[in-house]
């Protein structure tokens, strides 16, 4: 269900005084009434006017022709400073002294560079270059899907400056380049015969009787329906129908059944405790009948044992981990290029560089290949080191692999960037996915779809396949490339309204990129309010703060509407209530506090478990 547009404008109202007209309506309209920009010599407007206004970090001159405003334009409620950002990181000491690779040098481009290249794409006549608003509708958009194309949605950089990807990696191990030999590690192998994975057969499960006939039955039927059509059956009532079979359970099914029941319960719609443990249960059924497990269920599992929660810790390592030797040692079964991602995913997450560095070398030791999840993994690894030359290799080492470029893929390069500091080249790669979003539109894509659990992995079999067939017949890339989807999701929004929001405090971008979701046809989530109730967390309750109580009483009234209509992608969970009450202790009165969370209780069915926990936070909040 999409949430109305009553409760979009509810939020950005909350936000902003005055009523803007939204982006779609004045595109057109701007185009064709902005005079042409005149620019000095230094990027900015032309000097040697009389009288301009500031609108938020633009001057605008009231005498010399005014340059055209991005798209979408807002104006702020009380004119913020213009905040001036440095792309450049701040180097260690030591570095200097340390003979560093050539590639480890910082990147930022200009603004004055074109979204897309005319002259990358070498089946596309030349155009003229567009300036920094993302094109209009009307105008359609070059499709610039070669590789050298691919590549120049990153800022410009030398790619003989950059490097490979196993530099940056070496000297990530040997920051002093001294050489020393890693050392060998044991090899070893297991067979495995099919017999194992297709016991038991149709002739050696237990015979069942009536009543364990008529549960066999509807079991199937639930599972079947599940693969076919997930938003059909839920988990829970398939679980439920399995516990009805008598002990052993699994020795009632025979193996093809149980393969079908387990993807079935690997497959939820979130990863979340409850459903971690409903998979680990039925896992345990599989072991103590001694029946062996295939090594997608491994994966599986280890990805259940390291995901159902927000925030990696070393908790979840050492049961991936764990579940690894189990999986080599005890079961005999070795790990896959899957395998390896997951655990180096999980390391990276948790902060454990030195255990991600060791299995990305035994990946390499075992031989495995790259795909797209490991060249993705890569470029999340080296942005949780602030190493922005070492992203951009792994980037280009994927689009020179062959493999799709997608939002995902650029998602992590902002958020990379974000986190290494370098605001410059993130913001115009996002402006780069805008402009390939209305380039679609105007091509006839039209809406974005929503995306879900399970279309994400459709799609990302899709890319797969497709990175396939693109290496085998290299002519038909550019139009495999042309069918994937480089427009802002939610995820981007997610990235860009916690750093600027959350990080930055910059009430009047976040604003703006709110409205920018609204364009966009992307439905609000509860991950949005969330990250608006930590901004107000951290930046309200101080005199004059863009972040007041009045526009946080907005933010709420907003998310109660939407809740109260059953808007889709939203709901009350711990975290948003915490982050609720916590925002307004900061800005508003005791009392305030508990009149909201008497409107979050109400709105919200608590386990015993849950609402003691809320009692306790609730009375050390309003205590403090």
């Amino acid at each position: 269900m999409r949430v109305s547009s009553r409760i979009d404008g509810s939020i950005c109202g909350a936000l902003f005084f005055l009523h803007r007209p939204s982006l779609s309506s004045n595109r057109s309209a701007a185009a064709a009434s902005a005079p042409p920009a005149a620019h000095s010599p230094g990027g900015g407007p032309a000097q040697g006017g009389h009288g301009g206004c500031t609108v938020g970090r633009r001057s605008f001159s009231t005498a010399a022709p005014r340059p055209r405003p991005p798209v979408p334009q807002r104006r702020p409620l009380l004119t913020l400073p213009a905040l001036r950002v440095s792309s450049t990181r701040l180097s260690s000491p030591l570095r200097p002294s340390i003979p560093v690779p050539a590639a480890r040098v910082n990147h930022t481009a200009t603004a004055a560079e074109s979204p897309f290249d005319p002259e990358l794409d070498d089946d596309e006549p030349p155009h003229e270059p567009s300036t920094t608003r993302p094109p209009s509708p009307t105008r359609k958009r070059p499709r610039t899907f070669s590789q050298k194309a691919l590549l120049a949605l990153l800022d410009p950089y030398d790619a003989e400056e950059i490097g490979a990807v196993e530099d940056y990696l070496q000297y990530l191990r040997d920051p002093y380049m001294r050489g020393y030999a890693q050392p060998d590690t044991q090899k070893f192998a297991f067979a495995r015969t099919a017999e194992d994975f297709e016991y038991p057969s149709l002739e050696q499960v237990i015979q069942a009787g009536e009543e364990e006939q008529k549960t066999l039955w509807e079991l199937r039927f639930a599972v079947l329906s599940r693969l076919r059509s997930p938003h059909k059956v839920d988990l829970d009532r398939i679980y439920e129908v399995y516990q009805r079979l008598p002990e052993p359970r699994m020795l009632y099914i025979h193996a093809r059944f149980r393969h079908q029941l387990l993807r079935a319960l690997g497959q939820p719609d979130e990863r979340d405790a409850g459903s971690m443990l409903r998979y680990f249960e039925i896992i345990a059924d599989v072991k103590n009948t001694g029946i062996a497990l295939t090594t997608a269920e491994w994966n599986c599992a280890i990805a259940f044992a390291s995901k159902y929660v927000g925030t990696v810790t070393e908790t979840e390592v050492e049961a991936s981990l764990k579940l690894w030797r189990e999986m080599e040692v005890d079961a005999g079964i070795k790990a896959t290029n899957v395998t390896f991602n997951i655990l180096f995913d999980v390391a990276c997450k948790a902060g454990n560089f030195a255990l991600a560095e060791m299995i990305y070398r035994e990946m390499e030791s075992r031989g495995h290949y790259y795909n797209r999840y490991h060249y993705t993994s890569l470029i999340h690894f080296f942005g949780l080191k602030h190493e922005t030359s070492g992203m951009r290799a792994a980037y280009r080492e994927m689009v020179n692999a062959g493999e799709m470029i997608d939002t995902v893929v650029l998602n992590a390069m902002i958020g990379g960037l974000l986190r290494s500091g370098e605001e410059g080249p993130a913001e115009q790669l996002y402006e780069r996915m805008k402009a390939a979003t209305l380039g679609d539109e105007t091509d006839g894509g039209g809406s974005l779809p929503v995306r879900t659990p399970t279309s994400d992995r459709a799609i990302t079999q899709a890319l797969l396949m497709f990175a396939k067939i693109g290496r085998r017949h290299p002519a038909s890339r550019p139009a495999l490339q042309r069918m994937t989807l480089l427009s802002p999701d939610l995820q981007t929004y997610r990235i860009l309204v916690n750093h600027y929001g959350v990080k930055r405090g910059d009430l009047a971008r976040t604003a703006a990129y709110i409205d920018e979701m609204k364009f966009f046809k992307i439905p609000l989530h509860h991950a949005i309010f969330l990250a608006l109730f930590k901004g107000f967390a951290h930046h309200g309750g101080y005199p004059r703060s863009a972040w007041s109580e009045r526009r946080l009483a907005g933010i709420w009234n907003a998310l109660l509407d939407a809740v109260d209509s059953g808007a889709a992608g939203l709901e009350i969970k711990t975290w948003l209530a915490v982050w609720a009450l916590r925002a307004f202790a900061r800005c508003s009165t005791r009392q305030r506090v508990l009149d909201v969370y008497d409107a979050l209780k109400a709105r919200w069915s608590l386990d015993e478990a849950d609402e003691q926990f809320m009692i306790d936070f609730l009375s050390s909040l309003v205590n403090k």
